[in-house]
């Protein structure tokens, strides 16, 4: 009998989530799509501290030894 009245309660909140139609703020979503222009200018704070050029050099290495290098 439990489960019954659960699915019912699952159905109706599954319909009103279908059917619910928010008003839409025009202005926030004007504003979100102007902040997504800048952010392609994407800076990364953290890159002093990453070495690109060792990371890279370590890859080319194990790429040449083959797959017996990587596994040992």
């Amino acid at each position: 009998m439990g489960r019954g009245r659960q699915k019912a309660k699952h159905t109706k909140v599954a319909r009103e989530l279908k059917y619910f139609t928010p008003d839409t703020d025009l202005t926030q979503l004007e504003r979100e799509l102007a902040a997504a222009a800048h952010a392609d200018e994407y800076e990364d704070k953290w890159a002093h501290l990453v070495d690109d050029e060792d990371d890279e050099d370590d890859d080319l290495d194990e790429a040449e030894q083959g797959p017996a290098a990587q596994t040992a």
